[in-house]
């Protein structure tokens, strides 16, 4: 936990060693500078000397951490070039981010400890940018390892600011000024070392540009740019190739599409014209013209590897994907040989155990599987499927649905249900692979559900988009149709259906039980957001824009809007139990604070479960406690 640790302290620690490509050097921050440390030698070397508790050179601001750079960086926000001599860095200024604190009943070291003592407590600081306020600014900078030190940095504007600055500023100005309110993404070295490619996205994420940026100077040139009328993600999951990349991306079609793009920016070009969904390039093969992707075809909740043709003339036709893997299986834990011979995964769906597969390859197709285990079943009696279900709109919508042992299809009995549920946009949770759920739910004779909105992807964007400036309608209308399915089945007791979620899960849960009561019993909302004015800039905006933008979207998305039309007292139900963990940095537990004062002044009755100092989810004993705890509630409300 260093890494941690030096995010809230000034403490002198090496943070994020990171040996450069040959190996003979270490960078790593220490005290929010940038410093490299000579493999060889031992001898250290500071690059950058305004590193302080606001001013963080290599290491990343919250929102970057966790909306941009992702969790798995441990706040690393630098990176060497291909060979070794030269580091990238983006330079944070928090000194506008409001901060946020987070308050802990100890006082530090081991809680689990008998010694362990909390008095008086402590306070995590964190610069945390909610919907609508001030993000960190943001600077790219370059440094030499083996030469001047002195810092070279790319010709932007700071990038961040005040979110007023985003309704004036037009998306094509970014070079233009001194601040203009937006993001940058993860940069990438290209191969000779000389340019650095840097995404950049408006505060209002709908126009990206990708830069070249001399390493040497600081100039840039514009060589990619992307527009679509409502949000845009960040580039992932690229291969590089000689003389340019590739990478999926979905503003053209609604659907996810392969393109290359060359590094002069000369050329775009589309590869596939295919209803792909979360299409990820894995391996390209240049000199034969093969590429890897992954990806769901047509909606179905199905990872698939593929195999594409690379077009050989510049007036060659979209090719067409070749599944290597069946396509009633999902797929994972995908490796493709470095020589193209071979591939091994693991396939299943919801009703066929994994088996992990080695196949060869010529040629980009296969020619021998070889099954190298099979997984038993370990519960056949409890019995899954893939289930379908299409809205009143017209939206396909899947299902993984799970009965309890020795069900009756019959209708002679009436089974309770309970949904698991999510809804945010591109989070699907229904994946047709083996997942059995907990046997607890069929001893206690319950049908349990994980069924999916419109927002998660099944649909292409053109369900995907319909979030944009309202994250819970539309989730809330599919919701409502899935109970009105199960209410039509034979053998569902309509009036026992539970639901649950955590975190976006927890927002729709909230909301579902308490405006449509006479479809939902009962529900556990864990770590939701219940304001979207208290969550963090760059995730909310992306769908919401900013509160000074969309107040109405604001008001029509949040949970405290609707305690009043919560129908539980004290003597009826609906019943809900609220649960958060208090250490929680992403959903602070300030949503569910200001839900319960919402409940407690509105006379409306509720559960609660407080979890001291856990982060969003429950681990270790506190996960096992959560298990029981929610099993007690659904045996008192829904299944009495």
């Amino acid at each position: 936990m260093i890494w941690a640790l030096a995010c809230f302290s000034a403490v002198c620690l090496d943070v994020n060693p990171t040996y450069s490509p040959d190996s003979t050097k270490i960078a790593f921050t220490r005290s929010n500078d940038l410093w490299v440390r000579d493999v060889a030698s031992g001898s250290e070397r500071q690059l950058t000397f305004d590193g302080d508790q606001l001013t963080l050179n290599g290491y990343a601001s919250w929102v970057y951490y966790e909306e941009i750079l992702g969790r798995p960086s441990r706040y690393r926000a630098f990176w060497w070039s291909p060979d070794s001599r030269r580091i990238a860095f983006y330079h944070f200024d928090n000194s506008k981010v409001p901060y946020f604190p987070i308050y802990s009943p100890y006082s530090g070291g081991d809680t689990r400890s008998l010694g362990h003592t909390g008095y008086p407590g402590s306070l995590n600081n964190t610069r945390y940018p909610k919907a609508g306020q001030w993000n960190p600014l943001v600077k790219i900078g370059f440094v030499d390892t083996e030469g001047d030190s002195s810092i070279v940095w790319a010709d932007f504007p700071l990038m961040g600011g005040d979110c007023t600055v985003a309704n004036s500023m037009p998306a094509d100005s970014v070079a233009e000024g001194a601040v203009c309110d937006g993001y940058f993404g993860i940069p990438f070295w290209k191969s000779d070392s000389k340019e650095l490619c840097v995404p950049t996205l408006p505060r209002i994420q709908n126009d990206l540009n990708l830069f070249s940026v001399s390493a040497e100077d600081g100039s840039k040139r514009l060589i990619y740019n992307e527009k679509y009328p409502t949000w845009i993600s960040w580039f992932e999951n690229m291969v590089f190739g000689e003389n340019g990349l590739y990478v999926a991306r979905r503003f053209e079609t609604g659907w996810d599409q392969i393109y290359f793009i060359s590094y002069d920016g000369e050329q775009v070009r589309r590869l596939t014209d295919s209803r792909l969904w979360d299409a990820a390039v894995l391996k390209v093969d240049e000199k034969s013209g093969k590429l890897y992707f992954s990806a769901r075809l047509d909606g179905a909740p199905r990872t698939v590897l593929f195999c594409l043709d690379l077009p050989r003339g510049i007036k060659a036709s979209y090719s067409v994907p070749r599944a290597l893997t069946p396509l009633d299986k999902y797929a994972e834990r995908i490796v493709i040989a470095d020589d193209f011979k071979s591939f091994s995964a693991r396939i299943s769906n919801c009703t066929t155990p994994p088996s992990d597969i080695r196949c060869k390859l010529k040629a980009g197709r296969t020619t021998g599987t070889e099954i190298i285990s099979v997984q038993q079943d370990e519960h056949p009696e409890l019995r899954s499927e893939l289930i379908w279900m299409t809205t009143s709109d017209g939206f396909e919508l899947p299902a993984i649905i799970s009965y309890p042992e020795n069900f009756d299809h019959s209708g002679k009995t009436r089974y309770p249900v309970i949904m698991e549920i999510y809804g945010g946009p591109d989070t699907p949770y229904v994946r047709d692979r083996y997942r059995k759920p907990r046997s607890w739910y069929s001893e206690n004779g319950i049908i349990k559900i994980v069924c999916d909105s419109r927002a998660a992807g099944h649909n292409g964007r053109a369900g995907e988009d319909q979030v944009y400036k309202d994250l819970t309608s539309a989730p809330v209308k599919d919701f409502c149709e899935w109970a009105d399915y199960l209410s039509s089945l034979p053998y569902v007791d309509g009036r026992r259906i539970g639901v649950e979620g955590f975190s976006f899960g927890g927002t729709m849960t909230a909301m579902l039980v308490m405006r449509h009561p006479e479809r939902f019993r009962c529900g556990i909302a864990g770590g939701g957001v219940y304001d979207w004015t208290l969550y963090d800039s760059h995730y909310t905006e992306r769908f919401m824009e900013t509160p000074q933008t969309n107040a109405e979207g604001y008001a029509r998305s949040c949970v405290l809007n609707y305690v009043e039309e919560f129908k539980s007292d004290f003597e009826t139900a609906p019943a809900l139990l609220l649960t958060h963990g208090t250490g929680d940095d992403n959903v602070h537990f300030q949503n569910t604070l200001v839900l319960i004062d919402a409940l407690q002044k509105a006379g409306k009755n509720f559960d609660l479960m407080i979890y001291p100092d856990a982060l969003h989810g429950y681990r270790g004993l506190q996960a096992e406690f959560s298990l029981n705890s929610e099993a007690q509630f659904w045996k008192t409300h829904l299944l009495q």
